[in-house]
């Protein structure tokens, strides 16, 4: 069975890249814009909508002209996936599916996708990727990209520029428990159904349960208040700021800075509730390269991945701890 997969990371452009990022998420608004102005006057008209390749075809030809001469500095293939975007919501729509697809904003929607993956070149081992007119950029590899490119996709949230990697390969079908047909070689599924509630975050079915966030003292629930806290105040000073001014603008972007960090923080305890925080420690660590003998060591005496990461808990440091040569013996 062929699965598609994102591994989504944070991008470390410089000034320049950053630059020609914003550019190119323009110039791929206008298009969908002017599209879409094109197919719903057509469409307010009583007349048939424009099909994808008479869309490539305008497009060209706004391209070549004087006026939007700008866009023959954007990829093509930008563009293009921005009218095929299109195309699918105009079926959607007359299909019954969806509403009319809407104008993309300035302020939200800032992202492009790039659709062949020949011109892509991922190097996991220097946490880099190539991309056209754009060149090498850096981004924070925090985990391994598994499985062959189809895309690659830009986009702009809270400030900071995010990468979409998607990839296909092939894995085994998921059996669900309680099939018959399920061949005694196949282990059968471990789902497990839950409650999720206000009281309790979670309860399972054998009763046990996982408190709510703000009545846990985790460092979760610590982070949650300070960063609510923090939105009440910058909310209070966004009210205070005449509206559509430069600092009204400054405020809101500082305020939709900490509405990321809380979703952030609900992200995180939501994916370490639901895999088991051990578990991550153990992906984690292994990503350090410890072995299974020094991870059991890691989860029994609660060593968390902060720790291995910023306070420089090496090898040498692990076999110490468990018994062998000396910090200085082992260096």
């Amino acid at each position: 069975m062929q699965r598609l997969q994102d591994f989504r990371f944070e991008l470390m452009p410089n000034d320049q890249q950053e630059r020609q990022m914003c550019r190119f998420a323009g110039a791929c608004r206008f298009v969908y814009n002017k599209a879409l102005a094109l197919q719903k006057q057509r469409y307010e008209q009583g007349e048939k909508k424009l099909g994808y390749i008479e869309l490539c075809k305008l497009l060209t030809e706004w391209r070549k002209s004087t006026e939007m001469a700008w866009l023959s500095r954007v990829p093509i293939h930008l563009l293009q996936q921005e009218l095929k975007d299109l195309e699918r919501a105009c079926a959607n729509f007359f299909a019954r599916h969806t509403d009319f697809p809407k104008f993309k904003k300035k302020t939200r929607l800032n992202s492009f996708c790039y659709p062949d993956p020949k011109q892509i070149k991922l190097d996991q081992t220097n946490s880099r990727i190539f991309l056209p007119r754009l060149g090498w950029l850096r981004y924070h590899n925090s985990q391994e990209v598994s499985g062959d490119l189809r895309n690659v996709t830009v986009s702009l949230s809270d400030g900071k520029w995010f990468i979409s990697i998607q990839t296909e390969r092939e894995v085994e079908p998921s059996i669900p428990k309680g099939n018959r047909e399920v061949e005694p070689s196949i282990p059968k599924g471990n789902a497990v159904g839950g409650d999720l509630g206000v009281a309790r975050f979670a309860t399972l079915p054998d009763g046990s349960f996982y408190t709510s966030l703000l009545n846990s003292f985790s460092q979760h629930e610590t982070a949650l208040r300070k960063a609510q806290k923090s939105l009440r105040k910058a909310q209070k000073s966004l009210k205070r700021k005449v509206n559509s001014s430069n600092n009204w603008k400054e405020a809101k972007v500082k305020v939709h800075k900490i509405y990321a960090r809380i979703a952030n923080i609900r992200r995180e305890l939501l994916r370490k509730t639901s895999i088991g925080t051990d578990e991550i420690d153990r992906v984690l660590a292994r990503h350090y390269g410890f072995t299974e003998d020094e991870l059991d060591f890691i989860i029994k005496y609660d060593i968390k991945y902060r720790d291995i990461r910023y306070r420089d808990i090496r090898y040498r440091d692990i076999k110490y701890r468990m018994g062998g040569d000396t910090a200085e013996e082992a260096e």
